[in-house]
């Protein structure tokens, strides 16, 4: 099912091998800089995270007892990772039923045949709100969080969303920018129960990385390796070629390309709007960014602050409502499922190309993993662009 991974530990090593008893999670929202921060600690020798694992967030599939090989079929069904990351399972032992331990054994021995590294967990931001369970369910983790400017965030995303399929749904920006308070409110809380957490601003990261690396090692209670203050030589094969990839792939730390420009006005003023509310309700410690606004904002009216919420839990209940439905269902029908929300994900993405359509398929902006997962080829998709759609 899958391959081992490159420059794994010897066999006769995993006698000596011992894994840190807590697992650590790095979090934040999506187009945050989460992996940026992913591929500069996992340049240290002793950390070896997964990227977008995602096994805690399918915790349904341990509701019911399964063969370890059964729910290990169904993870990689769902987002491929154990492939991403070439990861052995072999070695996995059967009879784990349930979610810690399954997440414990599967990550520690990644981190072992990846590199005989101590420190293991994964960056997802997946779980931008879970990181209450995830601190029920492994109460000793420790968690790195970033933020960043949500305009910036924001900007990202619709960037992401011209090439992208998941970033072009319905509710991105509301999501982000109403689970960046989430997010917020579950670190306070977990803070407030004593849990360790360690938490840093992309727009300081990208200024200082060294220092803010080695802040890191010192929450980690590891040494700093120098290779941590820079992408060269990162491994990131684990993370898709996808365009909205590009900053990450390469080989120099770049701040952003067009920051809050280009945002609708509507929505900076509704990013702004928001911030000025939280900075009243934290004392102006939070957020940190940005330093300034752009407009003169008003709070959010009661109806605003209503309407986004529920509009928001509903996307957020559809998100977890997904994995629960995955989780038993057949996959024979899970996969056709898929498949059909894919292509029309990527059809409207291609409407949304107007007379670019041709271009955007031909420069590998639409991942080609992707469209041999879907059973789709560039051939058809410029078939079907220069064709009438049908009613």
């Amino acid at each position: 099912m899958t391959q081992s991974v490159e420059n794994h530990a010897e066999k006769g090593t995993a006698q000596a091998f011992q894994p840190r008893e807590e697992p650590l999670f790095v979090v934040g929202m999506f187009r945050s800089g989460t992996s940026l921060l992913y591929a500069l600690l996992n340049q240290h020798p002793q950390i070896a995270l997964m990227y977008e694992g995602d096994l805690p967030h399918l915790q349904a599939l341990f509701w019911i007892p399964r063969d370890t090989t059964r729910w290990l079929r169904r993870w990689e069904f769902w987002n491929t990772a154990l492939a991403r990351h070439k990861f052995d399972t072999s070695v996995i032992p059967d009879g784990i039923q349930d979610l810690n331990t399954a997440v414990r054994s599967v990550y520690t021995e990644y981190a072992r045949q990846k590199k005989g590294a101590t420190v293991w967990g994964c960056k997802s931001p997946t779980y931008h709100d879970e990181v209450t369970r995830l601190s029920r369910t492994f109460p000793n983790a420790r968690f790195v969080i970033i933020w960043r400017d949500l305009r910036h965030i924001c900007r990202s995303i619709l960037d992401a969303a011209e090439t992208s399929p998941f970033f072009n749904r319905r509710g991105m920006t509301l999501r982000a920018i109403v689970g960046y308070y989430d997010l917020k409110v579950q670190c306070d809380a977990l803070i407030k129960r004593g849990g360790r957490v360690h938490q840093l601003n992309y727009e300081d990261l990208v200024r200082d990385p060294v220092g803010h690396m080695k802040s890191i090692c010192e929450f980690l209670e590891i040494p700093y390796d120098p290779r941590m203050g820079n992408l060269e030589g990162a491994d990131r094969t684990a993370i898709s070629d996808f365009r909205h990839h590009s900053l990450v792939k390469g080989e120099q730390i770049v701040a952003t390309r067009n920051g809050s420009s280009g945002l609708p006005a509507e929505l900076r003023d509704k990013i702004e709007r928001y911030v000025k509310m939280w900075r009243k309700q934290y004392d102006g410690a939070w957020p940190a960014c940005p330093k300034s606004f752009e407009t003169t904002p008003t709070d959010p009216s009661l109806w605003e602050r209503f309407w986004d919420r529920v509009v928001y839990d509903f996307l957020q209940f559809t998100h977890h409502a997904a994995p629960v439905v995955f989780s038993f269902v057949p996959m024979k029908v899970w996969g056709k499922y898929r498949r059909y929300i894919a292509a029309k994900r990527i059809r409207r993405l291609l409407e949304k190309a107007g007379p670019h359509k041709e271009e955007l398929i031909k420069r590998a902006a639409l991942d080609d993993a992707l469209l041999k997962s879907l059973g789709l080829s560039r051939e058809e998709l410029l078939k079907s662009a220069n064709s009438e759609r049908p009613r």
